[in-house]
C-alpha cells in the first residue's frame, strides 16, 4: 500500500487544490446563499439557475467554458494575466478554480438551507434591542448557520477531491502541476501494470470522500437538533 513519490505528489496537490477551492469560494457562496434565501429581486430564478448550473451541465462543458473565459486569450484570463500576473490555464490555480466552480452549488445549497431554517424572531428581537443588521448577522444569524456553513465547506472539499472532467478539460493532466487524484487514477488506467497504483489512489479517494460525507451528515443532524431545541 506504500505510495510512490508521484502518487504522494498527486495526493498533496489534490489536498492543496481542494483546500484553496473551498476557502476561496466560501465568501461568494455565503453571499449567494443569503441572496437566494432572503432576497426579493428580479432575476432571482436566474441567479438560482446559474448557481446550480455546474450540477446539470456535463463537467467537460464547464471546463470548456472556463477555458474560454479564463484561458490566456480569454477575456477574463487575459485581463488577470496582464494586470495581476494571475494565470489559470494549465496551472494548479486553474484546477482550484475548476474545483471551486463544481463544488459551489453544494456549498450554497447547504448554507441556504441553514439560513432558511433560522427563526426570524430571534433576529427581530436583537434588532429591537438596538443591534444594527451587521451585528445581528454576526451575533445571531452566523452562529445559527455555522453548522450549515461547515457542512457546505466539507461537501465542497469532497467534491473538489473527486473532480475530474472540468479540471482535465481546463488545465489538462500535467504531473506535479495539475495532476490531481482523479487525473492520476485515469493516467494509471491507461498504462500497462498501472492497476495497482490506480487502486491505491482510489482507496485514498474513497476514504477521504466517505469521511467528509459522514462528517457533513453529523453536522447536519446537529443543526437539526439545535433547530428543534430552539
Amino acid at each position: 500500500m506504500a505510495l510512490s513519490d508521484a502518487e504522494w505528489t498527486a495526493v498533496r496537490l489534490s489536498l492543496r487544490v481542494a483546500t484553496v477551492a473551498m476557502l476561496s469560494s466560501l465568501p461568494f457562496a455565503l453571499l449567494a446563499a443569503m441572496a437566494l434565501a432572503r432576497g426579493r429581486f428580479w432575476g432571482k430564478s436566474v441567479l438560482n439557475g446559474l448557481v446550480h448550473m455546474p450540477l446539470i451541465l456535463p463537467p467537460v462543458v464547464t471546463g470548456f467554458v472556463l477555458l474560454i473565459l479564463f484561458g490566456r486569450r480569454g477575456p477574463i484570463g487575459a485581463f488577470l494575466a496582464d494586470n495581476f500576473g494571475l494565470v489559470f490555464s494549465f496551472r494548479w490555480t486553474g484546477a482550484a478554480l475548476a474545483c471551486a466552480v463544481m463544488g459551489f452549488p453544494l456549498m450554497v445549497r447547504s448554507i441556504r438551507l441553514s439560513i432558511e431554517a433560522v427563526d426570524r424572531k430571534l433576529e427581530d428581537a436583537a434588532a429591537t434591542l438596538g443591534a444594527n443588521p451587521a451585528w445581528v448577522f454576526l451575533t445571531v444569524t452566523l452562529p445559527l448557520i455555522l453548522p450549515g456553513i461547515v457542512a457546505g465547506m466539507i461537501l465542497s472539499f469532497a467534491k473538489a477531491m473527486g473532480e475530474f472532467g472540468a479540471t482535465i478539460t481546463f488545465v489538462s493532466n500535467i504531473p506535479g502541476e495539475t495532476q490531481t487524484l482523479s487525473a492520476a487514477i485515469y493516467s494509471f488506467t491507461q498504462v500497462p501494470g498501472g492497476d495497482a497504483g490506480a487502486m491505491r489512489l482510489a482507496i485514498i479517494s474513497i476514504v477521504i470522500s466517505m469521511a467528509a460525507l459522514m462528517l457533513s451528515e453529523s453536522l447536519a443532524a446537529a443543526a437539526a437538533r439545535r433547530t428543534v431545541a430552539a
